[in-house]
């Protein structure tokens, strides 16, 4: 029975990975020239962009805005490298389209929550989760730390285009533009009609604070550099930086007790680019003895498991004291905190829908997180099951 179980489960993969080109859409770009005039420009002194895909039916009043992840960069050489990768996280020339799969999808079978809204995805070029706003551009350098502009003008245009007259709106992001959304949430909702239904649901944006295998906040020196360079504690709740150190600021266990607006915390246990870059950096692992781990969760020894283990429990404590204690249980806060080593989930359609493994209760995160949207049912699913990292 176990062996026909996990072939069917297999099966299900099979055609989700055969129907790939037919449950994603390709949606244009739309650069915002307009934008250069008022500065909001990306690292290069491109204009910013997004993709949007108009909604139909019963959903063209209701909105998804996704802001884009991919790291930051710290340092003008870090920032200098951006502005050259292919994948345009620091130049809109660099841009390559997005394909509208998972949370962006417009088929029903694939996306039945959302599928019929104005989809948007703010596409990510400034390094700083959109927080940054350093007036003066070095000439040796011509880099523009101008995020917190982007998300201003972006939000302006949609706004502009109908999201002003949204009955409902969720803003969502993965990674650093995960955390954004959790940055900026309230901000979303003050933007709106306060008849509008308004929340946030952040995909492995929850970066915890925590001590590395040397005992270490070496990550915590990375979000301090960020937050210094781009100048970003302007942008920053003023709740959290009037009682510590910005840098600190760029974790949500820090902020997001302060925030009013309903949120819904979509994550792994097991993120693997937290285990790869808070748990084992390279700084804390001068002998690589965690690379073949980091790169296979096959490769981990005993020992390296229980570090692991106790990892999941500390971001699992974070959590429920991040949320606060009056929040942890309310219908105000939603989690699906599940087991996969991996990194981002919303955007696979494998992951947002279909993987077994990904499943918490036998729920996808897709069926979750939209029954907490339309207030169906008060979820916060935690794996218990699985104290293990699970590949999905």
């Amino acid at each position: 029975m176990v062996i026909i179980t996990r072939l069917c489960q297999w099966l299900c993969l099979i055609l989700l990975m055969i129907s790939k080109t037919k449950c994603s859409d390709n949606v244009e770009m739309t650069f915002i020239q307009s934008a250069i005039a008022k500065g909001a420009v990306c690292l290069d002194g491109s204009p910013p962009a997004y993709q949007f895909d108009k909604g139909f039916g019963e959903g063209v009043d209701k909105w998804l805005i996704h802001i884009q992840g991919g790291g930051w960069c710290e340092s003008t050489k870090s920032c200098l490298l951006r502005v050259n990768m292919s994948n345009g996280v620091g130049s809109s020339t660099r841009m390559q389209k997005f394909n509208f799969t998972g949370v962006f999808s417009s088929k029903q079978e694939f996306n039945p929550g959302f599928y019929n809204w104005n989809r948007v995805i703010m596409r990510y070029c400034d390094g700083a989760s959109f927080t940054g706003d350093v007036k003066k551009v070095d000439p040796a350098t011509n880099l523009h730390y101008r995020g917190a502009r982007i998300f201003d003008v972006i939000l302006e245009e949609l706004l502009a285009k109908g999201l002003n007259k949204a009955s409902s709106a969720l803003l969502t992001g993965c990674s650093s533009g995960g955390l954004a959304s959790i940055l900026y949430c309230d901000k979303f909702r003050d933007m709106l009609s306060a008849t509008s239904r308004v929340k946030c649901a952040p995909d492995a944006g929850y970066f915890v604070h925590v001590k590395d295998i040397s005992g270490k906040y070496h990550f915590e020196k990375f979000f301090t550099k960020i937050v210094k360079l781009h100048n970003s504690k302007i942008n920053l709740p003023s709740s959290c930086t009037s009682k510590m150190k910005p840098g600190l600021c760029f974790y949500p266990q820090f902020i997001l007790p302060e925030v009013k607006t309903p949120l819904f915390v979509i994550n792994s246990a097991y993120d693997s680019y937290q285990v790869q870059n808070i748990l084992a950096p390279k700084k804390a692992d001068r002998h690589a003895s965690w690379s073949a781990c980091k790169s296979n969760i096959s490769n981990c020894s005993s020992i390296q498991l229980k570090r692991l283990q106790d990892f999941r429990s500390d971001f699992i404590k974070t959590l429920r004291s991040g949320m606060g204690k009056s929040k942890f249980n309310s219908t105000s806060r939603g989690l699906f905190i599940n087991s996969c080593y991996s990194h981002c989930q919303t955007g696979n359609q494998i992951n947002w829908l279909g993987d077994p493994a990904s499943k918490l209760d036998n729920k996808a995160i897709a069926e979750v997180v939209s029954d907490w949207f339309y207030e169906r049912n008060t979820t916060q699913l935690i794996n218990h099951n699985h104290k293990l990292p699970q590949q999905c």
